[in-house]
């Protein structure tokens, strides 16, 4: 009875690759980890597995036979927020960006280090809690309940991934002031070194969710040479 509670209360990863070498020493060192660990070979089994146990996080390969990492993403999200770390095999930075663009927090190119992978997973999943600030934040027509994660533009709910409701949030506490995307990395995504290719991004698809008008965008305006800023009076404790 308490290693079936222990289990439930174990975050549940979610490891899709059709190398098993390389799906076993990962789900090796998350289970290590403290995780409980799912596998699937390709992107039907995973759909699958995800829809037998939704997983809290799902490790997905870029690369897979018949359905790629890509397509499963867009279907796993299409079921309802998850958060997902890519693999790929190639370094090519389009690769990284399509992985982005469909919605991944994090992606890992291989080689890969386990630990490292490890840590990302922690990572993601840590600002994927609800936070523990309690005060909503309001501005320019924009709602957040950090502790809900939820955010509305103008009465209708906006379908934000992990780090865009992060980066959105950040905005919203520091409005008017110019951060650069190592700012940005460091203080959103905790990381003080990586891609900053990820920062430009996730930029770019919350300016589709948030400006009337991303081509011309109002709220979320580049600084150039310098980085971005939002532009907008923020209001903590409205109620979304």
């Amino acid at each position: 009875m308490e290693q079936q509670q222990y289990a439930q209360t174990r975050p549940r990863v979610l490891v899709v690759d059709d190398d098993p070498t390389v799906a076993e020493v990962v789900s090796g060192y998350l289970d290590r980890a403290g995780y409980l660990v799912d596998r699937a070979a390709d992107g039907p089994e995973a759909l699958a597995r995800a829809a037998e146990h939704r997983p809290d996080l799902v490790v997905l390969d870029l690369m897979l036979p018949g359905m790629d990492g890509l397509e499963v993403c867009r279907r796993m999200r299409g079921r309802g927020p998850v958060p997902v770390i890519m693999l790929t095999a190639r370094g090519d930075e389009d690769d990284r960006i399509l992985g982005l663009e469909v919605g991944a927090d994090d992606y890992v190119t291989k080689p890969f280090s386990p630990r490292e992978l490890v840590l990302r997973v922690e990572s993601v999943l840590r600002r994927s809690r609800p936070a523990q600030q309690s005060g909503a934040l309001r501005a320019a027509g924009l709602s957040l309940d950090p502790q809900a994660r939820r955010a509305v533009k103008n009465g209708a709910e906006l379908a934000l991934t992990i780090r865009e409701f992060d980066l959105l949030a950040f905005f919203l506490r520091h409005p008017g002031r110019v951060f650069g995307r190592e700012d940005l990395m460091r203080e959103v995504w905790g990381w003080d070194f990586g891609d900053l290719s990820t920062v430009t991004v996730h930029v770019r698809r919350l300016r589709g969710k948030v400006e009337d008008d991303p081509a011309r965008p109002r709220l979320i305006q580049t600084v150039w040479g310098v980085g971005y800023r939002f532009e907008g009076v923020a209001e903590s404790g409205a109620r979304p």
